[in-house]
């Protein structure tokens, strides 16, 4: 802890900081007979502190309690600087200390929200940042905390392991947010409580933050509980069209003498003064000519100066040449050409200009051309598809190069009536080619670095698989601004439709449950072991086994699969996949292998044997968990009080026990501990063709002596432990 003294210098000097005028990089000027200051913050039109002085969706407060007065968003977001295309608010920081040292409270959930404002979170400026040594950080879009995008951990137990200035999971971690955010949660936990670091770092901390604005430092593991806020950067933008589409309305928001650009980050368009004009573009005419001429000292000219709107004009005066400009020739004396010279100079010099022209312009136009198809294909990964093919062999042999045109018309140019469904990486249409057969497509939602590697590796993983239970690519589209792909049209909806749809409970029978799983679970077999290289697929669940008319499983979306290279049975990544699906062992390490694709297998046998969903608040608070409360219920004998009423009458007790085990020993915590997924394929097959087996014996009993029963309710010991195994492991399936 540092000393007294230090303590309050540092207070002394965060004051005398606070004192000092913020030099913004503002856009000036309110609308006539409006405040333009609130403090010592400008406050421009489109931006309004009274009535009738803003622009829909752009109001704000003006706090005169506050010395100086404070500005504040209409979600009460306090703002400390506004810019001609983003602004500056204080976000919430989640916090959690080690208790014994009284701390204060701790908000171990945050968010900041701006839905329905003009504002958008900047994906370019801001980071999602966590700070301690028993730390893990995780962040939500919406209201769903269990719908994650991305997050981080950060552990360390010695201060000398810690680099200043670094935020690489040693004392401080970041990650990226993804584009066109206008709501961001954040989740704050711990895996010890603080027991094991309270000395080196007695809280946690996780937030939204500028990144031009923190950086980090090893005081921040005991300063930061000093603060309750942090800068973010929101991007800002007028209405919901592009320009050429504002253009038309007359509510189009830019001024006289200035142009409009489309919003980098979201939707809608902004507003900026042509070259030679400033003040404030959403004003009427809030774009003034800048007059260069106006001081001799200062302007451009060496001799005679001339403004214009938007311009000016060097020239020299009479018996002089030059361009009259300080910074070129000046103005020199001449002497005077005979006329046939003059008429033959200018003859010769604008037939060599018309000349000169005309091939700059055809010149042009042809580099134009090339830059725009070289763009749109890096853009759409095709350098690293390149480089793909040339480590992994020829990947796209089979698909076909579709035109944009082609699957503009296929879905009726992306019509929402032909929407099939919307996930973490785009949505995919119905389309139907030239010779009426019906085709997935899938669109992915923008395009930046993430997106492109996510569809190159979709293509990649797709076309080295030939299997009738995996989805078929048949091509892509690299023409247009957003990568597309298309796949064989599967009719029949998810798996999960068919499990948890309203108008789906109970529809399918035992027979198809049992072929389901075993083509699913053939499916993935190749993947792990009949491949050219192994292939992880990383997201299994119900959600991604489509069905078709005759309820045949195809496994689905690749965009988080992974190639495991030969010789190594596993390899480290940022841990990605669905609560409720994914791996403990894998969330814990982030060393996936084969055996975490086996492991979300287990949760998909557990959905078709209970008709339950992976993650249920129905449930009781240590059960919500789907896995949990499936291995608790066998571990009890309890098994068929569990399972959907359809499926105990239809199929024999054999079966069910039998898959049942099956199921167990996929859940297992230790992935060695689990069969692959052919001994899965192959037990399940044997069991779908013999529905009675003389190998599956009866089930051990599990019922603990009344002297090994533990005091938790008659549960025995080996329960109890696995269940705290779980909570540690799994903690984030069962946040509230």
């Amino acid at each position: 802890m540092f000393p007294l003294w230090s303590f309050l210098l540092h207070l002394f000097l965060v004051a005398a900081m606070a004192m000092q005028p913020t030099e913004a990089a503002t856009v000036g000027g309110a609308l006539p007979g409006c405040p333009d200051r609130c403090g010592n913050i400008t406050v421009p039109y489109p931006f309004g502190i009274a009535s009738d002085c803003y622009r829909r969706g752009f109001r704000m407060t003006c706090n005169n309690s506050h010395s100086p007065p404070k500005l504040f968003l209409s979600n009460n977001m306090a703002v400390s600087e506004i810019r001609d295309a983003d602004l500056v608010v204080e976000a919430p920081i989640a916090r959690n200390c080690y208790k014994p040292f009284n701390l204060g409270p701790n908000v171990e959930q945050t968010s900041v929200d701006v839905t329905g404002t003009p504002y958008t979170l900047s994906y370019s400026r801001n980071k999602f940042t966590a700070l301690g040594c028993d730390t893990v950080a995780l962040n939500f879009q919406g209201s769903n905390i269990y719908d994650y995008s991305s997050g981080c951990v950060s552990f360390c137990n010695d201060p000398s392991t810690i680099n200043n200035g670094t935020c690489e999971g040693i004392g401080c971690c970041q990650t990226s947010i993804p584009r066109g955010l206008q709501q961001l949660g954040t989740v704050l936990q711990t895996l010890r409580n603080h027991t094991v670091t309270f000395n080196v770092s007695p809280c946690s901390y996780a937030f939204l933050v500028d990144q031009d604005s923190f950086a980090f430092q090893l005081t921040d593991l005991y300063n930061f509980a000093r603060k309750s806020t942090v800068p973010v950067v929101l991007d800002w933008a007028i209405g919901s069209q592009p320009c050429d589409v504002a253009a038309q309305s007359s509510n189009y928001a830019c001024g006289s003498n200035s142009y409009c650009f489309n919003a980098p980050n979201s939707h809608g368009y902004g507003c900026r003064c042509n070259n030679g004009y400033q003040e404030n573009p959403y004003l009427p005419n809030g774009c003034q000519d800048i007059d260069e001429c106006a001081d001799p000292s200062t302007n451009p000219c060496s001799h005679i100066c001339t403004n214009y709107p938007g311009d000016y004009a060097c020239s020299c005066p009479r018996g002089t040449t030059g361009n009259g400009k300080k910074s070129g020739t000046g103005c020199i004396h001449s002497r005077k050409l005979p006329l046939v010279q003059i008429v033959l100079g200018i003859g010769l010099g604008s037939a060599f200009l018309i000349a000169i022209a005309s091939w700059g312009y055809w010149a042009l136009k042809k580099r134009r051309m090339i830059l725009l198809r070289e763009n749109f294909f890096k853009q759409n990964g095709g350098l690293m598809l390149q480089q793909r093919i040339s480590s992994h062999g020829s990947a796209a042999e089979r698909a076909t190069i579709f035109s944009a045109k082609e699957l503009e018309r296929a879905t009726d140019n992306y019509s929402q009536s032909r929407i099939l469904g919307k996930g973490g990486y785009g949505t995919v249409y119905k389309g139907i080619l030239p010779d009426k057969k019906m085709v997935a497509i899938k669109k992915s939602k923008v395009v930046d670095e993430t997106q492109v590697e996510q569809f190159i590796n979709e293509v990649v993983v797709l076309s080295q698989v030939i299997h009738r239970n995996v989805v078929k690519i048949l091509g892509c589209c690299l023409e247009t601004q957003v990568p597309l792909l298309v796949y064989e049209y599967v009719p029949n909806g998810t798996l999960t439709h068919h499990l948890h749809g309203d108008d789906h409970v109970s529809t399918l029978s035992w027979e198809i449950r049992l072929r389901i799983a075993a083509e699913t679970a053939g499916a993935l077999a190749y993947l792990h072991s009949a491949t050219t290289w192994p292939i992880v697929h990383r997201d299994v669940k119900t959600a991604n086994i489509l069905l078709d008319d005759d309820y045949t499983a195809k496994v689905s979306d690749f965009g988080a699969s992974r190639l495991i290279p030969l010789g190594r049975g596993q390899v480290t990544t940022l841990v990605q996949g669905t609560m409720g699906y994914l791996d403990p062992e894998y969330f814990q390490t982030g060393l996936l292998t084969e055996k975490s694709d086996v492991y979300s297998f287990g949760v998909v046998l557990a959905e078709l044997l209970t008709g339950e969903k992976p993650l249920s608040q129905t449930r009781s608070n240590e059960e919500q968990n789907l896995a949990i409360y499936f291995l608790h219920a066998v571990r009890r004998n309890q098994l068929f009080n569990i399972l959907e009423p359809r499926i105990r009458k239809e199929a024999s007790r054999e079966q069910l026990e039998a898959v049942a085990r099956v199921t167990e020993r996929c859940l297992s915590l230790r992935g060695e501990e689990r069969p692959t997924m052919k001994e899965v394929a192959a037990d399940l097959e044997r069991l779908r063709v013999s529905p009675s087996h003389p190998w599956a014996a009866a089930p051990p009993d599990r019922s603990a002596p009344a002297s090994h029963a533990s005091a938790r309710g008659g549960i025995s010991e080996e329960e109890s432990s696995l269940r705290e195994d779980y909570s540690t492991a799994y903690y984030t399936a069962k946040i509230v």
